[in-house]
């Protein structure tokens, strides 16, 4: 395995093969099994995370990483983290060709150093080191080690078997060495191998899990995500302490406590400002009507501005600093929102959770830092808002797919709880279209279109977004998510209605070259005007995981079809009705005396079904496919 060892005073010591020239890791040493479609292989991969105290650790990395083709290019690049609370104590690295010859050894030089600017932190202490290890010539092989000393204890590195697919693992180690009285904690997922535990030197104890050939991974088509069946281990402390604060998070309401001790006293405001939102609410006849004064009010006046300082990537800053200078991040604006709740007598509680629209949700059963932002939830007589503090356009009480339908953790006056963010169901998230086509005798067309986009489908191509923009950019909008094969917007314009349950609406007027095709006495058209499916699920043999449906939505389409005069339908499809696990479909075309008429309906579930449904599932879209895409068969009398 090209591993070396040592000994002094007695003690074995494994010495990186960075300080070594000659061959090594020649590709030819790569079982086939692990290059067959893959980009990288890992030769070695090792990490170490030493608990040394309740505030010190260290963590050692190395890597030996073999790249067969440019799709690896990526493996070449590190970036490494610190801050003030930690230090880079050492930085090497080295370059072999296939044959395992030395290219060259990083030199100081070589180590660009830098702030870790993310675009919107005001104030950061997070700087980076990187490195570019990129060859021309493939195969090659980089190898790198470094040791960072952290100046707390709070959190334990993530340790990923594979890190993405088209990846397999020759050998690898995670390995935790600590105190016995600091034994951390620790989860595996979508790992089968078992944890050894043994003594180390000077009386710590280790616990490591090794892992021999590790083949790639493929994910397979609507399933789960990466992040979900990458094997990998997650660690935490139980007691720690971070820039001077002492907690342990054994339970989440010990956790929360340390929370609380980080918030404490920062909830003060100034005493004019007490009095002028006492001042806002005093008209307002129930607690919602208060709160969502005093949420559009913070609105108003405050900018979301990120503050990594220290402690202060976990600490809001004064409720009294927000209201003087008018910006805070996610921290300090739920703080502050929390603080003007509680001078109208409103009880409201700090929320930390995991947020994104592709965010892996919160391991309820080991509690540990798992969050990357905070939200505030106010009790509602049973009936909870939720408030996203950091937007200056977000509808009140809406949180969508940032931060909906998930766990998170509320901090309370009683300790900590893990809670559920509001649930948006597939009726709620609703496209509803109106339309009145006039179709010509040319085949040209006109078209008056209304669509309303609610819930999770008002965030749908980012329309929550284009309601705020300038009327050039919601041109290009309109121009880029109308989907019709041809057309010319004559005038258009996008209502925002910012409720509880967002909406939106898009009125379109239309001219519509070549709309229907003509040939002879006979046109031919599709009554869906801009709704059809053409999702075809991949095919797939020996599918293990589930099929995994992301979201619920509904879809509704009226369109009306006003024929040329001596024009009539000569055929009509039957209509149309699918039901399956995974939703529901109906359409059907009607002749009335106003016209023709079409009428859709699309229901998707959200959901995770078992992993032999899929045939089933691509079924159904195949039918949906089929039902939206049929022509109507109109003929001239004439």
């Amino acid at each position: 395995m090209n591993r070396f060892f040592t000994v002094v005073c007695g003690v074995l010591l494994w010495v990186s093969s960075v300080a070594r020239d000659g061959p090594k890791f020649p590709v030819s040493a790569i079982p086939d099994a692990l290059k067959k479609d893959v980009h990288v292989v890992m030769r070695e991969d090792q990490m170490v995370f030493t608990i040394l105290s309740k505030s010190r650790a260290t963590q050692h990395v190395y890597q030996a990483i073999t790249i067969l083709n440019a799709n690896g290019k990526r493996y070449a690049h590190e970036t490494v983290g610190y801050d003030k609370l930690s230090k880079v104590t050492s930085f090497k690295a080295a370059v072999y060709d296939a044959e395992g010859m030395l290219i060259k050894r990083l030199k100081s030089s070589e180590i660009y150093d830098q702030s870790a600017y993310d675009g919107f932190s005001l104030y950061s202490d997070n700087r980076i080191k990187v490195i570019d290890l990129s060859q021309s010539t493939y195969p090659y092989t980089v190898e790198i080690e470094y040791d960072i000393e952290y100046k707390y204890l709070f959190s334990i590195p993530d340790f990923y078997v594979l890190t993405r697919e088209n990846c397999s693992v020759q050998h690898s180690v995670c390995k935790y060495v600590f105190p016995k009285s600091l034994a951390p904690r620790h989860r595996t997922y979508n790992v089968d191998v078992k944890a050894v535990a043994e003594p180390s030197a000077d009386g710590m104890e280790t616990l490591s899990w090794t892992f021999e050939n590790v083949m790639p991974i493929k994910l397979d088509p609507m399933g789960p995500d990466l992040q979900y069946v990458l094997p990998h281990i997650d660690g935490a402390p139980t007691q720690f302490e971070y820039d001077g604060y002492v907690g342990t998070m054994d339970t989440w309401d010990q956790f929360g406590q340390w929370v609380s001790s980080l918030n404490q006293g920062r909830n003060v405001l100034p005493e004019v400002t007490k009095q002028k939102i006492r001042a806002l609410v005093a008209q307002a006849k129930t607690d919602e009507e208060k709160i969502k004064i005093l949420y559009e009010y913070m609105q108003s006046r405050t900018r979301y501005v990120s503050i990594q300082l220290g402690i202060g990537g976990f600490q809001p800053f004064e409720a009294s600093v927000v209201d003087q200078t008018g910006y805070g991040d996610c921290k300090a604006l739920s703080n502050y929102m929390v603080a003007m709740l509680k001078e109208i007598g409103i009880s409201a509680h700090y929320v930390l959770i995991r947020a994104g629209s592709d965010a892996s949700p919160m391991d309820t059963d080991f509690p540990s830092s798992q969050f990357n932002h905070a939200i505030v939830a106010v009790p509602n007589k049973g009936d909870t808002l939720w408030l996203e503090c950091t937007s200056q356009t977000n509808p009140f009480g809406y949180m969508g797919k940032f931060t909906g339908d998930r766990k998170a953790l509320a901090i309370t006056d009683k300790g900590a709880k893990v809670v559920n963010t509001k649930r948006y169901p597939a009726d709620k998230n609703v496209q509803s279209r109106i339309a009145d086509v006039y179709v010509e005798a040319t085949g040209d067309a006109k078209a008056k279109v209304k669509t309303t986009y609610q819930g999770l489908q008002y965030e749908n191509n980012y329309l929550d977004n284009a309601v705020h923009l300038q009327y050039d950019d919601q041109r290009k909008w309109v121009q880029n998510n109308t989907e019709i094969p041809s057309f010319d917007v004559n005038s258009f314009s996008l209502v925002n209605h910012k409720d509880k349950m967002p909406s939106a609406e898009v009125l379109l007027d239309l001219r519509l070259g070549r709309f229907a095709s003509v040939n002879g006495k006979r046109t031919f058209l599709t009554p869906n005007l801009m709704n059809r499916s053409t999702f075809v699920a991949e095919k797939v043999d020996g599918r293990k995981t589930p099929v995994v449906l992301e979201s619920g939505f509904t879809d509704l389409d009226t369109i009306r079809y006003h024929l040329p005069d001596g024009v009539y339908p000569e055929f009509l499809p039957d209509p149309v009705k699918i039901t399956s696990r995974f939703g529901e479909y109906e359409s059907r075309c009607v002749l009335d005396q106003h016209g023709l008429l079409y009428v859709r309906r699309l229901k998707q579930v959200k959901g995770q079904f078992p992993a032999e449904s899929y045939k089933e599932f691509a079924d159904f879209y195949k039918s949906v496919n089929r039902a939206d895409h049929v022509k109507i068969v109109l003929l001239s009398k004439t």
